[in-house]
């Protein structure tokens, strides 16, 4: 990555002559090296929502990517490609990878790699969503096994400060003339943003509200074959998702429904992520599958769970409930022997407490263990994808028996649900969250899914009040 022209705002006629020229500088380099380059521009604008940009100016035709922890005030937006590759098969995570680092050694930007230490974002990404198996069960699965992605617009928020991150292709015939003007006029577009809200007028809010749900099969009776399986001691653990399909008079509103989920679960990754044909797969997800900042990695073991009180005392009769119940503290300590099994093989030396703590959300509390480790120069993010998807948390335990056992259970495509979804940047920072509490929206139809771990001891009728209780917040979120 080269620093070329330096710049940090772009407000004034002699800033747009700037661009001109780091951006004619960028081509004088594709000419030399006989190959295109990606021009990165990263600039400090005024504070921002990422997300009303998002609803704003992407279009349905153009995938996207959304994160935001409202609790942390940390917000990304992605939209337009730049760059995309779509993979399939076992080697997906090592494919994408190498696409990845590939496409970061063509890469010219105008700030110095300073910047890349704080605060993230600031720097371009590579947005990337893979479906929970390395092949689609249908041929009309909305998303590939793989997709990732280098955006033409990455817009930042972190704390307060906003960022906007322009990237482009350029090669010998591009039109630096016309390029400069359609990004200056972006730009200015984009500054000029009105908060208007996400709100429906009264007359399309009853009619959103007008919907009905459609299961997809019996999950109980489902549980209940899979006990049979386990007593056999034919495997572990095994986590069933459950779908109900909601369909609506209205098309549903995502951006909307991304206003919705931030404000009812600010301490949980509200994320969405779309095809660029109309479908749209978001939620607000408590699991982050793993973070790395600065070779720094964090994981968490998220398993085992019980809903709220709804007094202050019955809060804590659940959570002591929880915290002391032998199935969930045995089911949750095969997710933390997994991951750690997972790393110790990588060569990593994990670190953990011996005992969970309890991660308390709006609707629900979870038994947590954080898993941190130091990552060595040469391993990269997408190399612990491979070793941690899907931990047991989602799968199951054998994994590979348990991932059987999901393809017999499940009559539908978990597509994205529970897969790792996320970011990785060039300096090896990156960070991909589980797509669990998610649903998937195509027009007035939405596909919600939840699951729930079965282990020895699980309860039918139990399991089913669980995925209903996590169902129920994501739908009150949509609508």
């Amino acid at each position: 990555m080269l620093c070329q022209s330096p710049f940090s705002r772009l407000d004034s006629s002699q800033d747009c002559k700037k661009l001109y020229q780091f951006l004619d500088f960028c081509q004088q380099q594709s000419i030399a090296d006989s190959q295109p380059k990606i021009a990165s521009i990263s600039l400090e604008i005024p504070l921002i929502d990422p997300l009303l940009v998002l609803s704003k100016l992407a279009k349905q035709n153009q995938p996207h990517f959304y994160f935001e922890n409202r609790d942390k005030h940390q917000a990304i937006a992605a939209f337009d490609t730049a760059i995309l590759q779509q993979m399939s098969g076992a080697n997906r995570f090592s494919e994408a990878q190498q696409f990845i680092q590939g496409c970061f050694q063509r890469l010219l930007s105008n700030y110095p790699d300073i910047y890349a230490v704080q605060p993230p974002w600031n720097t371009p990404c590579f947005f990337s969503s893979f479906t929970f198996f390395d092949h689609n069960r249908t041929v009309d699965s909305p998303f590939p096994p793989a997709t990732v992605f280098l955006p033409r617009w990455q817009i930042v928020r972190w704390q307060e400060a906003s960022f906007v991150i322009v990237n482009w292709e350029i090669d010998t015939a591009s039109r630096i003339g016309e390029l400069t003007q359609t990004i200056w006029n972006q730009l200015q577009k984009l500054q000029l943003i009105q908060y208007d809200g996400f709100y429906l007028a009264e007359d399309q809010k009853a009619r959103l509200n007008r919907w009905e749900i459609i299961e997809t099969h019996d999950f109980q009776s489902t549980v209940s074959s899979a006990l049979q399986s386990i007593h056999q001691q034919a495997y572990k653990k095994l986590v069933l998702a459950h779908a109900i399909d909601v369909c609506s008079n209205l098309p549903f509103q995502w951006s909307r429904s991304l206003h919705h989920l931030r404000q009812l679960h600010p301490d949980c990754c509200v994320f969405s992520t779309g095809n660029g044909n109309g479908q749209r797969f978001i939620g607000a997800s408590p699991e982050r599958l793993l973070s790395i900042r600065n070779r720094k990695l964090i994981t968490d073991a998220l398993a085992g769970s019980a809903s709220r009180g709804r007094t202050a005392v019955e809060d804590v009769d659940f959570a002591n409930r929880l915290f002391n119940s032998e199935k969930e503290r045995r089911e949750h300590q095969l997710v933390v022997e997994f991951i750690a099994q997972q790393l110790t093989a990588l060569g990593l030396h994990p670190r953990y407490a011996e005992v969970p703590a309890l991660l308390r959300l709006s609707n629900i509390q979870h038994l947590h263990t954080p898993i941190q480790a130091v990552l060595p120069a040469h391993l990269h993010p997408l190399q612990l994808l491979t070793a941690l998807h899907p931990t047991p948390a989602v799968a199951g335990m054998p994994r590979q028996t348990a991932c059987e056992q999901i393809l017999h259970y499940e009559q539908f495509d978990r597509s994205l649900y529970a897969a790792p979804l996320g970011w990785v940047d060039a300096h090896g920072n990156a960070e991909f969250i589980v797509g669990i509490r998610s649903a998937l929206l195509d027009g007035n139809r939405a596909r919600l899914y939840a699951g729930a771990g079965i282990v020895a001891g699980s309860d039918p009728e139990r399991e089913l009040a669980e995925v209903k209780l996590k169902l129920q917040a994501l739908l009150r979120g949509l609508i």
